[in-house]
């Protein structure tokens, strides 16, 4: 099945389809943009002849949708980033009414201020993560500079994991949904650990 799926997955609605899920998933963060772009590259994998050991021209194709995701992935940002920005006292207000965004507010803030973003890369992996550190930079006002090569670099990341995940997964496993099914839980579960990471961070002053 999977060897069928390999041409559709090099053909340009895939790149569309992806880039779309992920560019929308700032805002809906329970649609499955993660396993969407493991299965893609499952597919292409599969196409490709990478599950044999082979790396023919099709490879491009991997490239293309980590490009895809890691360009949505951003865009998506920029625009949570924007919208937040331009809220006014009524986001302030909802996010001062939630414990969880204000902290998440101070410790973006923190690490920005000090010329860090590994807050922003690792919130990238975690549940909803991307959507509260992406709207909680635009509600605090923080420097688009200080923020966007983060947020590039979070969706560079997080889009060469999900598609390594697929792309190895069939190699190792062969072109199959236990390798699919095998690749989404490890997502899910570097998504699991960056959640508990960026709970456990310790937050040293308000930004």
């Amino acid at each position: 099945m999977w060897e069928s799926l390999g041409p559709l997955a090099a053909g340009p609605w895939i790149y569309a389809a992806v880039a779309l899920s992920v560019l929308l998933d700032v805002f809906l963060p329970v649609l499955p943009s993660g396993v969407l772009v493991i299965t893609a590259a499952t597919a292409a994998a599969a196409g490709s002849g990478a599950a044999t050991g082979r790396v023919p021209h099709e490879v491009p194709d991997i490239l293309a949708l980590i490009l895809s995701a890691a360009t949505a992935s951003l865009l998506g940002d920029l625009a949570a980033y924007r919208l937040a920005w331009r809220g006014g006292k009524r986001l302030d207000r909802a996010i001062g009414r939630s414990r969880r965004l204000t902290v998440a507010q101070e410790r973006l803030g923190e690490a920005l201020s000090r010329g860090g973003g590994a807050l922003v890369v690792l919130a990238r992996f975690a549940p909803a993560g991307r959507s509260v550190v992406s709207f909680c930079a635009g509600a605090a006002h923080r420097r688009a500079r200080d923020f966007v090569p983060w947020s590039a670099l979070a969706g560079l990341s997080w889009a060469a994991y999900s598609v390594a995940l697929g792309y190895f997964g069939a190699r190792w496993l062969g072109p199959t949904w236990l390798a699919t099914g095998v690749s989404v839980a490890a997502l899910i579960g570097a998504g699991a650990a960056a959640g508990f990471l960026v709970r456990r961070r310790p937050v040293q002053g308000g930004a």
